[in-house]
C-alpha cells in the first residue's frame, strides 16, 4: 500500500510538473506574441477594452494580452490618390469631364481612425463637390486657362474640411480637362491654325533674316572692294611720290657732284644748252633764252647752216 501511494504521488508530481512547464511555455509564447515593433513612417492605434487607449509610434512596444488590441495601422507618409473623371458643368452650360489627383498626408491617426468612415471615399466625394462648385462659377475659356487658380482653391477648401479627419491635403492637381467632342474638334482646328500661323511667321522671319544677311554680306563686300581700291590708289600715290623723290634726289646729287667737280665756263654753257634743248622740246609756246647762252645759240645756228651747205656743194661737184 505505501508503495502504491508513493508511485501515485510520483506520477501526480510528474504530471503537475509537465502542466507547470506547459503553462510557463504558454505564458512565454503569449508574451512574445504581444511584443510589437512599429516600423518607420507608421503608427498603431491601440484600444484597451474596446476604447481608444494610445497611439504607438516607431519602436518596440508591449501589448497587454486580452486587454489591448491594435485597432488600425496607419501610414503617415504622403500618399497620392487618382480619382476617376467627374462630370462638371461650367457657367456657360458646357459639360466637361475632369479627373483629379489628390496628395494628402495623415497627421492625426486617432482622428483618421475614428473621425470618418472610409476616409478616401469621403475625400473623393468632397473633391467632386468642391470641383463642381468652383467650375460652375467659371466659363469654359476661363476653366481651360486657369488650372493653377482652380488647384489652389480646391486645395484650400479640402485642407480645411479634412482637418477634423486628421488629414492634411497638400495639393490637388487637375489631371485632365475634357470638353465635349465638338469643342475638342474646334479647339484642334484652332490649334492647327495657330501652328500654321506660327510656321508662316517663322518662315517669313527666316527669309527676312536671310535677306538681311545677304544685304550685310554685299555691303561688307562693297566696303572691302572700296577699301582695296583706296589702298591701291594710296600705294600708287606713294609709289609716284617715292619716284619723284628719287628723281629729285638724283638731280640734287648730280648738282652736288657738279659743284664738287668745279666745271669750266664752257661746260656750264654746254649744260645750259642741254637744259634749253629739253625745254624747247616741250609744248611751251614761248621760250625765254637767257643772255648767257644767246651767243652759244648763234654759234650753234651758224654751225647748223654750214653743215647744211656742205652736202649741197658736194652734190654740185658730183653733177659736174
Amino acid at each position: 500500500m505505501p508503495i502504491k501511494m508513493l508511485v501515485f504521488a510520483a506520477a501526480t508530481n510528474l504530471t503537475g510538473l509537465v502542466i507547470l512547464l506547459l503553462l510557463v511555455l504558454l505564458i512565454l509564447i503569449v508574451l512574445v506574441m504581444n511584443i510589437k515593433i512599429v516600423p518607420q513612417a507608421t503608427v498603431f492605434v491601440i484600444e484597451r477594452l474596446g476604447a481608444y487607449y494610445t497611439t504607438w509610434e516607431t519602436g518596440l512596444h508591449f501589448k497587454i494580452p486580452f486587454f489591448d488590441r491594435i485597432s488600425k495601422r496607419v501610414s503617415i507618409k504622403e500618399q497620392v490618390v487618382d480619382f476617376k473623371p467627374q462630370p462638371v458643368i461650367t457657367k456657360d452650360n458646357v459639360t466637361m469631364q475632369i479627373d483629379t489627383v489628390v496628395f494628402y498626408q495623415i497627421t492625426d491617426a486617432k482622428l483618421f481612425t475614428y473621425g470618418v468612415e472610409r476616409p478616401l471615399s469621403a475625400i473623393e466625394n468632397l473633391t467632386a463637390t468642391t470641383l463642381r462648385n468652383i467650375i460652375g462659377e467659371m466659363e469654359l475659356d476661363s476653366t481651360l486657362t486657369s488650372r493653377d487658380v482652380i488647384n489652389v482653391k480646391i486645395t484650400s477648401i479640402l485642407d480645411t474640411a479634412t482637418d477634423k479627419w486628421g488629414i492634411k491635403v497638400n495639393r490637388v492637381e487637375l489631371k485632365n480637362i475634357l470638353p465635349p467632342r465638338e469643342i475638342q474638334d474646334a479647339m484642334e482646328k484652332q490649334m492647327k491654325a495657330e501652328r500654321e500661323r506660327r510656321e508662316t511667321m517663322l518662315r517669313a522671319e527666316g527669309e527676312k533674316r536671310s535677306q538681311i544677311l545677304v544685304a550685310e554680306g554685299e555691303k561688307e563686300s562693297a566696303i572691302l572692294r572700296a577699301d582695296a581700291v583706296k589702298e591701291a590708289k594710296i600705294r600708287e600715290a606713294q609709289g609716284e611720290a617715292e619716284a619723284v623723290l628719287l628723281v629729285q634726289k638724283a638731280l640734287a646729287d648730280s648738282i652736288h657732284m657738279l659743284n664738287e667737280a668745279n666745271p669750266s665756263e664752257s661746260v656750264l654753257k654746254l649744260k645750259s644748252y642741254e637744259a634749253f634743248t629739253k625745254a624747247a622740246d616741250g609744248k611751251a609756246t614761248k621760250i625765254i633764252v637767257p643772255s648767257e647762252i644767246q651767243s652759244l645759240s648763234s654759234l650753234v645756228t651758224s654751225i647748223k647752216e654750214v653743215a647744211s651747205d656742205v652736202p649741197a656743194e658736194v652734190e654740185k661737184s658730183d653733177k659736174a
